[in-house]
């Protein structure tokens, strides 16, 4: 057996370092096993190539227009297999790696899409491993990338130029929207744990994702080499400057500034996301899944970034994947539409449902299927924020003549922590998916001088709670700037608080001592509030995962007036 190279043991060494960091490509790292059996040294020479039981798989180096060469594996199906056409030419599907991941991570699957009929051409993105170049964050040079990828597998393999399809997983995920947009000749996606919305991911409610772009930076730093544009926007997110800048580069790296183009080509669009992912919140999901108007589906599931697709990598059944599959079967390959009725089973794949939006409710994971996001939710309850209390008729009759007073006022500690928190990035959400356990708190403990806490009375009957939550409140700072966090939780009659949702919101050029109003969406869910369970809301300034902008020794006042009264929005069914 050869002996590995020095270069064969970096890469090997530097998978296991990505493993130990994070589940995968900005979060799934694949299978450090996979790695010696079939790396190639850091050159590659003439591509080599073992024919197997599902068809053919080889190495091979893609040349880009600027020069650059994409390290890339491509399978072939074997003679015979399913989908080919009149010209004995199969439907392609290119499948760009995750972030600090390289080509061999989607082995597995592409051997079973060959197998399917597929030709699949997998590629390591620019910069990231032996891939040429330097990291481009789904910038411009990455989506010509796709366009060019594309046009050497239509040269170099059996591909069909009218039946051409992608699929990626995080990084991965998000240049396949962008190459819907960018290349008409892309007749379905399907992302996976992709972005929408890039400036939203790290600057949602104008509030730093620090935590989670740390983590998407030591994820790169042993696999893939900075530009220095990226370098830049990295130090000027982490520094607090310069921020017009950043979100001018996150812009251009957006889906969501291309939507149109998507709608022009009629690609047809299948999102698969985690409630709980670190970096894409579902809420820039749901908002960009709205706003298109080709064949789409979407597909929400308790977990974190990657962490539902992670079993697939390893070449094991997994829901997302085949939803992945049957989507591309039936918009690529040209499969016949479902005609059956829908299937409500965990994991049923949109080729066999006829409600495009499959959620998995929180934190039980029962399935449920709509026809669209606006049906997700069926009425709006709206609850007062008072004084000591979070008040709403529908609670039950015991509630009826409550009345709470729209006048109150709470001073906080700026900057302090509450004990209230978001999680932390990767980890929460993989804790949820495994044992149904979101962030938890006792909410009695919670520091009341960092932070507004407010319980409901007991929902007799629960509470389905679908959509996005919203928090309405009046804010006066000793300070110019600041950052409010507000947290909602299920609390059962110990006292014990799951984490619904939470967002940030952050304001600046305010008048210190002058009030003002804030509404705070929080990030969308679907969350099943068991009976006998309170509501808690929970308002506080500092958290782990962000970069707040509330100054030490500030103070925050949280209010309300009879004319303005705080409020607490939810979507429910």
């Amino acid at each position: 057996m050869e002996r590995p190279t020095p270069s064969r043991g970096r890469r090997t060494a530097s998978a296991v370092l990505a493993a130990a960091l994070t589940v995968g490509g900005a979060a799934v790292a694949q299978p450090a096993v996979a790695q010696p059996a079939v790396a190639r040294p850091a050159v590659a020479q003439a591509p080599s190539s073992a024919a197997t039981g599902t068809g053919s798989f080889r190495l091979a180096d893609v040349p880009m227009g600027d020069g650059v060469v994409l390290k890339a594996d491509v399978f072939t199906p074997a003679p015979g297999a399913p989908g080919a056409g009149p010209q004995g030419r199969h439907p392609l599907l290119v499948q760009p790696a995750s972030w600090g991941q390289n080509d061999l991570e989607y082995v597995a699957q592409g051997r079973a899409l060959a197998a399917d009929g597929y030709v699949v051409v997998t590629y390591t993105v620019r910069g990231f491993w032996g891939s040429g170049g330097e990291v481009d964050v789904a910038g411009p040079k990455d989506v010509a990338d796709i366009s060019t990828v594309i046009d050497w597998a239509l040269a170099h393999t059996p591909a069909d130029p009218d039946r051409i399809g992608m699929v990626g997983l995080s990084l991965g995920g998000g240049l396949t929207l962008l190459g819907a947009a960018a290349d008409p000749r892309i007749k379905a996606v399907a992302s996976l744990s992709g972005w929408a919305d890039l400036t939203d991911s790290l600057y949602s409610g104008q509030t730093r994702h620090l935590q989670a772009a740390a983590v998407l930076a030591g994820i790169q730093a042993p696999t893939g080499r900075k530009s220095p544009e990226f370098a830049k926007v990295l130090d000027d997110l982490f520094a607090d400057r310069d921020l017009p800048e950043v979100i001018r580069w996150a812009d251009t790296r957006s889906p969501a500034r291309y939507l149109d183009r998507i709608n022009a080509n009629g690609t047809a669009v299948l999102m698969a996301n985690a409630w709980g992912d670190s970096f894409f919140n579902p809420s820039q999901v749901t908002d960009f899944y709205q706003r298109l108007t080709v064949p789409k589906s979407l597909e929400l599931r308790p977990g974190d970034h990657a962490s539902q697709e992670f079993t697939g990598l390893l070449g094991l059944d997994n829901a997302t994947w085949n939803s992945a599959r049957s989507w591309l079967d039936r918009y690529v390959k040209g499969a016949p539409a479902p005609d059956t009725a829908p299937d409500t089973t965990p994991g049923t794949a949109p080729g066999s449902r006829t409600q495009p939006v499959h959620l998995e409710v929180r934190p039980s994971g029962t399935p449920e299927d709509h026809a669209d996001w606006q049906s997700v939710s069926s009425r709006t309850e709206h609850l007062t924020v008072g004084a000591d209390t979070l008040n709403a008729d529908t609670l039950g009759a015991d509630t009826a003549g409550d009345q709470v007073s729209a006048d109150w006022r709470t001073t906080v500690l700026g900057n302090t922590p509450s004990g209230a928190s978001g999680g932390v990035a990767l980890l929460s959400g993989m804790v949820e998916q495994a044992v149904h356990q979101p962030p938890t708190v006792v909410v009695p403990l919670l520091a009341r001088p960092a932070a507004v806490v407010r319980q409901s009375r007991p929902y007799p009957q629960g509470l389905s709670l679908r959509g996005v939550a919203r928090v309405h409140t009046t804010v006066t700072s000793t300070a110019p700037q600041g950052t409010v966090v507000a947290y909602l939780y299920d609390v059962d009659a110990l006292g014990v608080g799951r984490l619904i949702s939470h967002a940030p919101q952050s304001w600046s050029g305010r008048t210190p001592g002058q009030p003002f109003t804030m509404d705070v969406p929080l990030f969308a869910t679907a969350y099943d509030l068991p009976a006998g369970h309170r509501l808690a809301l929970v308002l506080g300034t500092r958290d782990a995962l962000y970069g707040g902008e509330t100054p030490l020794g500030s103070r925050v006042t949280f209010g309300s007036t009879t004319a303005d009264p705080a409020t607490l929005t939810l979507p429910v069914r």
